[in-house]
């Protein structure tokens, strides 16, 4: 493996003083790359649209959510799940940016955390009385607790509509799926309006190299979220990666087979950022983002082409897991080391962005590694 860090070691043996950092600076640079224009692009291209998308998304379900629990029906059912399925993609495209107000709510952990706790959220649904702000409700609510209650909270889809068919007063299947979709719509918005009401200058206006900077930070979430959620989440926890045991109940979509989207739309948006781009875009070319920054501190260090290197490792990856089945679960049960080796390739960006990257653009890791790796 390359280590740009022997690069630097070159530079700085020929006292060319490129890039500087003390110990205890918190990991600032004096390259003079536009941070700044990263981030305006980052914040009005991609972070803002990213979650009006999102909550428009969420207002669609939560108008289908009314509807089929005001008249259940095979049709409305589907409609439904058609709106789940779109307001997650749109999630899948902003969970990585858990910076300003999502980080003060904790979004993710209110919004994606699976597998659901089904029986202890049956027990909530019957006894009426919850609290969904508390975080020990995490597990009970979001995008996997609402895939439950309109795929996997009976077996078939007339025996779904016959539950929330049922004449009785304050249903309470009914009020809590409404709840649930209403607290989603209800935290997007709030992180929505943070950005549009001054929240999106002080990202931009925060442009410089120190360990409490917009970029150190959100490179640092951005990489976390790739490790922790998309690779180990998504992949590595259901394939028993880091117990020895596959786990196919662990696998996000396990009620509605949809693993496998979910996945891809989260690696295309991970990998749309990387260049600058939102994930929804056509455009072709890449904008200001770390592409563009890896780009900028190879012209000057005559380095590695670390910024295609990421870029071909996304794609090893996405082309690893083309065969996966769309159902993680059924492919953990059926053959899990397709599953290992879509997570060996994504693990090898890991180690190109975490370390490989880190150490070019100068920005220290803020966060503890949990599993080793």
């Amino acid at each position: 493996m390359k280590k740009t860090s022997l690069i630097f070691g070159l530079i700085l043996s020929l006292g060319i003083a490129l890039i500087s950092c003390s110990e205890d600076d918190g990991g600032a640079t004096t390259d003079n790359f536009d941070r700044k224009a990263m981030l305006e692009n980052w914040a009005d291209n991609i972070i803002m649209p990213g979650y009006d998308s999102y909550v428009s998304a969420l207002a669609e379900l939560n108008t289908d959510a009314e509807l089929f629990t005001s008249s259940p029906s095979l049709k409305n059912l589907s409609s439904l799940r058609d709106a789940w399925l779109n307001a997650n993609f749109a999630w899948q495209k902003v969970g990585m940016f858990e910076i300003g107000k999502a980080e003060a709510i904790t979004l993710i952990n209110f919004t994606n955390i699976y597998p659901t706790n089904t029986e202890d959220m049956i027990a909530t649904i019957e006894s009426g009385d919850y609290d969904l702000t508390s975080i020990n409700k995490q597990d009970e609510q979001g995008f996997p607790a609402i895939e439950y209650l309109i795929y996997g909270v009976k077996d078939t889809d007339q025996e779904i509509i016959d539950l929330y068919s049922q004449e009785m007063a304050n249903h309470p299947y009914k009020i809590f799926l409404l709840d649930l979709t209403e607290r989603l719509q209800t935290l997007a918005t709030s992180v929505l309006d943070d950005w549009k009401s001054g929240y999106r200058d002080t990202f931009v206006n925060n442009s410089g190299s120190e360990a409490t900077s917009s970029v150190n930070k959100l490179v640092n979430d951005y990489i976390f979220y790739y490790e922790k959620h998309l690779r180990a989440g998504k992949i590595g926890i259901p394939a028993g990666v880091f117990t020895g045991s596959a786990a196919s109940e662990k696998v996000e979509g396990l009620y509605s087979g949809k693993s496998k989207e979910l996945f891809v739309t989260g690696l295309d948006a991970m990998q749309a950022f990387f260049n600058g781009k939102s994930p929804d875009s056509n455009l072709a070319v890449e904008g200001i983002g770390l592409k563009a920054y890896l780009d900028f501190v190879q012209d000057i260090s005559q380095g590695e082409d670390l910024g295609e290197l990421i870029n071909a490792q996304f794609d090893l990856a996405r082309t690893q897991s083309e065969a996966l089945s769309e159902a993680f679960s059924v492919q953990v049960e059926s053959d899990n080391s397709k599953m290992l080796e879509t997570y060996d390739e994504l693990q090898k960006n890991v180690v190109n962005m975490k370390v490989d990257m880190l150490q070019a653009l100068n920005i220290r890791v803020d966060y503890v590694d949990a599993d080793g790796d």
